[in-house]
């Protein structure tokens, strides 16, 4: 096990020298496929300062397109931190208070083990041999970063989206690792919709002459047009209507007049395009089919007998959980699921939903009721928490 700072990465045809952590594990990890994967290397981010025993660690946990960059200015995209609105000094989550953690999931291409790693059997990048992994997988990998961090109970776990599925997974596998968790707009599992949007931009990606059977780097090729539309199509799911039209409705782009042809004629057009290039510049395109599967695998019903009540029976776990009346992809239905299993076992748990046209993208915005309701159940598990730990307590 080794620990290094800054480093190397490839994007796409890029090398892009990271800031931060990283470690390296070298013994194999358990995969649910049954597989046995390693060495398998991790990339962090931390803020703030681990207090003398330990207790005051916050791990946050990051969605699909999102990395271990929470709260600084991006290396690649210099544009700030993606949830710059809730983690900082004197913010929600407080950064003078909190050692925050941040990890890029395995299978992504930040710096973590992925398909753009050299397969050290071949000197290759995996590509399509790196091994599919599940939500399962990526917890399973953070704790043993945690662990490596001699860290033995995590203060708050809290993400939303795919963070939100891992905050679920670490309540329910390591639920005596976790003191409260806030998952936030996210399901306890995928539905037929979330699953036909995914498939939708991996048949994309694949469909694309340059992605050559997953074995673009090697050919020094980038599928750019397959990411860029797998991009755009799921950006239109974190979206609502009412922001969609309130933002651009249907004006049109640097033009009176309508072109009669197929050219970005109308400002939206013109923003998924952008959306869809900006983000063909810092994602691998593999690393998009990868992450969306293990999303699309997760369902934590399914691991405990179809009940998903069962998942969390007996769990000390302190919940919070958030949902935005205008998610259409994550719906008020799907965390309130996740209520009513916690209220079936008499877990300890509470709910907001808030009022929202911003989509399922409201939990990165400036939604004040949101960032309200996560420092007031911060705080409150903050004076429970430390009141049992005298030397780490926080004023």
């Amino acid at each position: 096990m080794t620990d290094t700072n800054c480093h190397k990465i490839r994007i796409q045809d890029k090398t892009v020298q990271l800031p931060g952590q990283r470690v390296l594990f070298e013994d194999p990890m358990p995969l649910d496929s049954g597989l046995s994967f390693g060495p398998i290397e991790i990339a962090y981010q931390t803020y703030g300062t681990l207090n003398a025993d330990k207790t005051n660690a916050v791990l946050i946990c990051h969605a699909l397109t999102g990395d271990q960059f929470v709260s600084e200015t991006h290396p690649i995209t210099e544009k700030p931190g993606w949830w710059s609105l809730m983690v900082g000094p004197g913010k929600a989550i407080d950064t003078e208070k909190y050692f925050v953690i941040c990890s890029s999931v395995i299978g992504g291409c930040m710096g973590s083990t992925g398909p753009v790693s050299v397969n050290p059997e071949t000197g290759n990048p995996y590509g399509l041999n790196f091994p599919v992994i599940t939500i399962g997988d990526m917890v399973r990998a953070q704790k043993r970063l945690i662990d490596h961090m001699g860290i033995k109970k995590l203060f708050c776990v809290i993400g939303g989206s795919m963070g939100g599925m891992q905050v679920l997974q670490w309540a329910v596998s390591y639920p005596e690792m976790v003191f409260a968790a806030i998952p936030i707009a996210t399901a306890p599992r995928h539905t037929a919709q979330n699953i036909a949007f995914h498939e939708v931009g991996r048949q994309a990606i694949m469909a694309d002459p340059d992605w050559c059977h997953g074995a673009y780097l090697e050919k020094n090729k980038v599928p750019r047009a397959g990411l860029s539309v797998a991009r755009m199509t799921a950006h239109v799911t974190y979206l609502s209507e009412p922001a969609l039209h309130r933002k651009f409705g249907r004006r049109l782009q640097d033009r009176s007049n309508l072109t009669y042809g197929f050219d970005a004629d109308f400002q939206v057009e013109s923003y998924l395009r952008h959306q869809g290039y900006t983000f063909v510049e810092r994602f691998d395109a593999n690393s998009y089919l990868y992450i969306t599967r293990a999303m699309d695998y997760f369902d934590l019903a399914a691991e405990h007998k179809g009940r998903l009540a069962n998942a969390f029976k007996d769990s000390p776990v302190r919940f919070c959980v958030v949902s935005f009346t205008s998610d259409w992809l994550f719906p008020t239905k799907a965390n309130r699921d996740i209520v009513h299993a916690l209220n079936a076992v008499a877990a300890d748990v509470s709910f907001v939903e808030v009022e929202s046209d911003a989509g399922h993208d409201a939990f990165l915005l400036d939604e004040p009721e949101f960032h309200e309701t996560i420092d007031g159940f911060v705080k409150g598990c903050a004076e429970r928490w430390f009141n049992g730990h005298g030397k780490g307590a926080i004023s």
